[in-house]
C-alpha cells in the first residue's frame, strides 16, 4: 500500500501531534493524579470535575474554550505569542494543544487508579529509612506504579491521534500544517472519490489506535498483577 505527499503528511503530523501532546502532558498527569489518589484537600471534588470535563463536553466547546484562552485575542494568546513565540491558532501547536486537553483524563485517571494501588507502608517504610518526600515518590511509588504511568501516556496518545472536534476549532485544517488523520479523513469524505482514497488512511488510523489500546490493557494487567 502505498501513500500520497498528503496522506503521509497527515499521518506523521498526527504522530508528532500525539507524541508531544502526550509528553507535554505526562507531568501535571502524575502530578495531579498523585493529589487526587494521595491527598484530601479542599476543592478536591472541583478539581477532579475539571479534569475530567473534556470527556463529556462536546469537542467543538473544548475548541471554543481553546480559542477563548488561547486565541490571538484570547486571555493568554497574546502575550504567549508576544514572549514565547508560541502560536496556537492555524498552528500545529493548536493541534497539540487540543490533543493535551481531550486526552488529559484519560492520562490521570489510569495514573492515578496505579499510584492508588501503591502500598502507603512501603512509603512510610523509605520514610523511616531517612528518604525525603520525593526519593520516596521517585525510588519507591514511581516506579511501583510505571507500569500505569505508560498505559495512561499509551492510552493518551492514542486518544490524540483522534482528536477532532477542538482541533479543527483551533488549528483549522490546513494541508501539510495543521491536518491530521480525521481531518484528512473528513475532507476527502467531502470530495468526490475521497472515500476511496481516505481508505489506506483509516487502516492506518484503525491500526495505531487498535495497538495502543491493546498495549495499554496489557500494561494495566501486568501493573494489577505485580500489585497482588
Amino acid at each position: 500500500m502505498s501513500f500520497s505527499s498528503a496522506e503521509t503528511a497527515a499521518i506523521l503530523l498526527s504522530l508528532q501531534v500525539a507524541f508531544v501532546a502526550t509528553a507535554c502532558s505526562l507531568p501535571f498527569g502524575v502530578l495531579l493524579a498523585w493529589l487526587l489518589a494521595r491527598r484530601n484537600f479542599v476543592g478536591k471534588s472541583l478539581l477532579e470535575t475539571w479534569i475530567n470535563l473534556p470527556l463529556v463536553l462536546p469537542p467543538v466547546v473544548t475548541g471554543y474554550l481553546l480559542l477563548v484562552a488561547f486565541g490571538r485575542k484570547g486571555v493568554f494568546g497574546p502575550f504567549l505569542e508576544d514572549t514565547l513565540g508560541l502560536r496556537f491558532v492555524f498552528d500545529w501547536k493548536g493541534a497539540a494543544l487540543a490533543a493535551a486537553v481531550v486526552s488529559f483524563p484519560l492520562m490521570v485517571r489510569s495514573i492515578r487508579i496505579g499510584l492508588a494501588a501503591v502500598d502507603p507502608r512501603l512509603e512510610q517504610s523509605a520514610r523511616t529509612l531517612g528518604a525525603g518526600p520525593w526519593d520516596t515518590f521517585f525510588s519507591v511509588t514511581f516506579p511501583l506504579a510505571r507500569r500505569a504511568v505508560i498505559a495512561g501516556s499509551v492510552l493518551s496518545f492514542a486518544r490524540s491521534l483522534g482528536e477532532f472536534g477542538a482541533t479543527i476549532m483551533i488549528a483549522g485544517n490546513i494541508a501539510g500544517e495543521t491536518q491530521t488523520i480525521p481531518l484528512f479523513i473528513y475532507e476527502q469524505l467531502e470530495t468526490p472519490g475521497g472515500l476511496e482514497r481516505a481508505t489506506g488512511v483509516v487502516l492506518v488510523s484503525v491500526g495505531l489506535a487498535a495497538a495502543a489500546l491493546m498495549i495499554g490493557e496489557w500494561l494495566e494487567r501486568r501493573g494489577r498483577e505485580a500489585m497482588l
